[in-house]
């Protein structure tokens, strides 16, 4: 890493925190964060704050209210943009605001990126510097989703459930409602609200008749509903088509889904997609192919158990929050959280990278991440 001062760190560390200000507000785009700072003074600051809106780098230079920025530093929490998309090139206004340096957190390992932008900076003659280490990490993790999807053309997945002390998410009967507590649902519905998409299998959307939308404060956009459901059984007078022209639906069937099931569906505005393979993890892949076709970079998994543990035999859980109640079940036949093939021996287990945990009302938040992109 170039040589970085006290006061350039500090300038960044704010940068990264203004880019979470974006969350659920720019998906498919990264969250990013902007400081103009000269020496030690703030002199503009600015965030990507709504899709199709100006970027971070653009919001801090116009927040500087015209100042000579020829001695100022860009402070940014991801590589700049290159490219003309919804809004011109990043690029271009840093280059004719002046700006003699521009230090940034983390790459964009977007085809259309991945060092371009660095590359056109330094080329104008202005001194780039890429930082490594803590900032850089933290930066990154913002941008999961994003990263993941530029990477695999998959959506990056976040799988939440909610169990009780003995590890069960429902009881012999399958009751489940409710094992977290209000303020565990409240957060899971922030949750909701930061993806691009919820997923569920039939047998939830069966049990539950659920709405799978955002019910919180400040949504900016409802994710979209996906249900696994490989015969096409999802009712039509469910909750979920009921409300397919408000909020879009899309429901994964199997080459084994009935014709007459799939046009029905489609006619009540659902989008069908046929998932492919010899296998339930090979149909998990190719619907999650297909999804980040669609533009869909995230996926709170919700569920249920079965489902569940075709992602985890797939590979394609990227990070978990399990809500631990202080509840007990008990019972042989009460629902374990993950079901699938698994695995045989401890060796091959699915160890997480990092483990986090925090109370949540009543209830304690288990978070961890399996990889990192």
């Amino acid at each position: 890493m170039a040589a970085t001062t006290v006061s350039d760190r500090e300038h960044l560390e704010r940068a990264i925190e203004l880019a979470q200000r974006g969350f659920g507000r720019v998906n498919p785009n990264p969250v990013v964060g902007a400081v103009i700072a000269s020496e030690e003074a703030v002199l503009g600051e600015g965030w990507h704050d709504v899709y199709g809106g100006a970027h971070a780098e653009v919001n801090a230079i116009a927040d500087c209210g015209g100042t000579d920025l020829r001695d100022a530093t860009l402070y940014v929490s991801l590589e700049p943009c290159c490219h003309q998309g919804q809004t011109p090139p990043c690029t271009t206004a840093i280059v004719a605001a002046g700006i003699g340096r521009v230090v940034v957190a983390s790459d964009d390992p977007t085809e259309k990126a991945s060092g371009r932008g660095l590359g056109i900076l330094r080329d104008e003659g202005i001194d780039v510097v890429m930082v490594d280490g803590e900032l850089a990490a933290r930066a990154r993790l913002l941008n999961q989703a994003f990263r993941k999807h530029a990477r695999t053309q998959r959506p990056w997945v976040l799988f939440k459930s909610a169990m009780t002390l003995d590890g069960k998410v429902a009881t012999r009967a399958g009751d489940s409602k409710w094992i977290s507590g209000e303020d565990s649902r409240r957060e899971a519905h922030r949750w909701r609200a930061s993806a691009d998409a919820v997923a569920v299998g039939v047998g939830t959307a069966l049990a539950d008749d659920p709405q799978l939308t955002a019910r919180v404060d400040g949504v900016h956009h409802q994710p979209r509903r996906v249900v696994f459901d490989s015969v096409a059984r999802l009712p039509l007078g469910s909750q979920l088509v009921a409300a397919a022209a408000d909020v879009p639906l899309i429901v994964v069937v199997s080459r084994a889904a009935p014709r007459s099931d799939t046009d029905a569906l489609e006619a009540a505005g659902v989008t069908v997609i046929v998932a492919t393979g010899e296998n339930e993890p090979a149909r998990v892949r190719s619907a999650l192919d297909q999804l980040g076709a669609l533009g869909i970079a995230s996926v709170l998994l919700e569920g249920g158990p079965h489902l569940a543990g075709a992602f985890l035999d797939a590979g394609e859980i990227d990070e978990i929050r399990l809500f631990l109640a202080p509840l007990l079940l008990g019972g042989r036949t009460a629902r374990d959280p993950l079901e699938g093939e698994g695995v045989e021996r401890i060796a091959e287990a699915v160890r997480a990278q990092t483990l986090e945990c925090e109370r949540i009302g009543e209830d304690l938040l288990i978070s961890a991440r399996l990889r990192e992109w």
